[in-house]
């Protein structure tokens, strides 16, 4: 039996055919085959592309510093700092961090590459991302009540959340998240949201943010203290451009992370975890993520990211190969009747806002609204009128 059930969620109608059990399992050994040729082929390709990856996140940053540190008070050298500081920081995260602490390259034995060694530049600490991200998320991905990444605990978006007053700030609460991307999301595994409902106290959440508040420090010191410090006369353009910079990141950042699991078509289902096969895993992580096209410059910034599709099927697998894996993936998906979403970076963000805009009002009056709309249609109009 599918362990799938979006009906009792109230989920968006789904563009993807229902299989059978069997279906689904043919499904799924097609897919882990897809995985499997590509684990064979990882080698040298694979560790010539992160050593690269590495050195373009350590020269970007040298250089944006340099600029600032010796000519931040010139306009047109304080913004390239500033730009490519950004640029750095957003490579380092998502190409570099995000996929090295997901153990893509565990392989190559570096300790600097390792994925329970790493350390990246964010305030989120290593373990409470592996926590949140590599565990939570990735084993009950768009799961409710499991999946915590479903509006992070603070916005609504689908029918299977009850709708409450607060969820009327859907839209403006997204922005301000994505505007303190790197502090918001760092705090995601202290559960904040539990404290209005009473299931925790600000004690308990001070007990457990223990690591969080020295990983906090350290970063806060590193950007708005020692660099700025050793700047000297500089002190001024080296603390706004770093504040600039961490901005940039955060909203490219979360536009990326958005864009993969809050578009329109992005399904959420309930838990039936417990007795899903591998398979019927595979035809969710699909139905729950979203992919969107562009040239090499958006996939590398994206830290290949702009396939979350693939990447919630194979998270272990480098995620250079996902660009040679998804025409694979959409081949399997329309063989089997599966939607595979996909379009433009434009497109899908614009359905990410849509998306929290119909979520952030209750039901019923979204149902008036759209029956309202369908009624004032031209084609509706003219059909009345014949």
């Amino acid at each position: 039996m599918n362990s799938i059930n979006y009906d009792a969620v109230k989920a968006a109608k789904s563009k993807s055919r229902a299989l059978s059990f069997d279906e689904i399992q043919e499904f799924g050994r097609k897919i882990e085959a897809i995985r499997q040729d590509t684990m064979a082929k990882i080698g040298k390709e694979d560790s010539d592309y992160i050593y690269k990856v590495r050195n373009f996140v350590r020269y970007t940053e040298i250089a944006s510093r340099g600029m600032l540190m010796f000519g931040g008070w010139i306009p047109p050298v304080w913004l390239l700092g500033t730009a490519m500081l950004g640029v750095s920081k957003i490579v380092e995260n998502m190409e570099l961090g995000h996929n090295v602490m997901h153990g893509q390259f565990d392989w190559l034995n570096d300790p600097s590459l390792n994925g329970a060694n790493y350390d990246w530049d964010t305030i989120c600490t290593g373990e409470d991302w592996k926590y949140t991200h590599n565990y939570i998320h990735h084993t009950y991905t768009n799961v409710l009540g499991k999946d915590h990444d479903i509006g992070y605990g603070v916005m609504r978006m689908t029918r299977g959340q009850k709708w409450e007053p607060r969820f009327l700030f859907n839209v403006p609460v997204a922005f301000v998240l994505s505007t303190g991307f790197e502090w918001l999301l760092s705090l995601q595994r202290m559960e904040f949201e539990k404290v209005l409902s009473g299931e925790k106290t600000l004690k308990d959440v001070y007990l457990q943010s223990g690591n969080w508040r020295k990983k906090a420090l350290r970063q806060f010191a590193k950007d708005y203290v020692f660099f700025p410090v050793i700047a000297g006369p500089m002190f001024l353009p080296v603390i706004a451009g770093n504040f600039f910079a961490n901005i940039i990141r955060n909203y490219w950042s979360s536009a990326v992370i958005y864009c993969g699991h809050f578009t329109e078509d992005a399904e959420m289902m309930e838990d039936n975890t417990a007795n899903e096969t591998k398979a019927e895993w595979y035809l969710r992580q699909i139905r729950g993520s979203s992919n969107f096209t562009g040239g090499k410059i958006i996939h590398f910034m994206s830290g290949n990211l702009s396939h979350q599709i693939e990447h919630h099927l194979f998270p272990d697998v480098p995620a250079n190969r996902y660009q040679e894996m998804a025409p694979k993936v959409r081949a399997v998906c329309e063989e089997y009747g599966q939607n595979y979403n996909s379009a433009s970076f434009a497109k899908q963000f614009a359905s990410v806002w849509a998306r929290l805009a119909e979520h952030s009002l209750p039901d019923q009056m979204v149902d008036k609204i759209k029956a309202t709309r369908s009624k004032l249609s031209l084609k509706n109009l003219f059909a009345r009128a014949a």
